[in-house]
């Protein structure tokens, strides 16, 4: 069992700026603050948008920490979670699948509440949380408010 401290997760909206520079140069701020308080495992939901991006920063980070994880959490099947998703979007999320350290899936198909576990999960299982949030209700608003409710140590970028 991986002790908690170890491990951030990641939490954000689907829709990024249209510059990323900044969030970019703010996410791998945070990233190396966490390594240096000894995290070596970060979960991600896959999901598009900010789950994505992080999950490539994530990875391209490897090369100067190479002892660093990537575990992605699934809410349900690959499939299913991409099943609505354009081919571009298929692809990139086909390509970080085959270069994490590992897959987690969660559901054996997908579920009206497969999400919600998912992120759930994430948290649960984290001592941190890197999170984009930008509005006050959906997905990563209800992320970031039960990840408060469990005193994770938020880093807000």
């Amino acid at each position: 069992m991986v002790e908690k401290s170890k491990v951030a997760c990641f939490s954000g909206h689907r829709q990024l700026p249209q510059d990323c520079t900044e969030l970019r140069v703010n996410l791998e701020r945070a990233i190396i603050s966490l390594i240096k308080q000894g995290v070596v495992f970060f979960g991600s939901g896959a999901a598009l948008g900010f789950d994505q991006f992080a999950s490539e920063t994530v990875l391209k980070m490897k090369k100067n920490y190479p002892y660093i994880k990537l575990i992605m959490v699934l809410p349900c099947p690959p499939n299913e979670q991409s099943l609505k998703w354009s081919e571009e979007q298929r692809e990139r999320y086909n390509r970080l699948l085959g270069q994490v350290d590992k897959v987690r899936v969660l559901s054996p198909k997908y579920t009206n509440s497969c999400m919600y576990k998912r992120n759930r999960h994430l948290v649960d299982n984290s001592a941190y949380l890197i999170c984009y949030l930008r509005k006050n209700n959906g997905g990563t608003f209800y992320t970031v408010s039960y990840a408060e409710d469990r005193h994770l140590k938020i880093l807000r970028i």
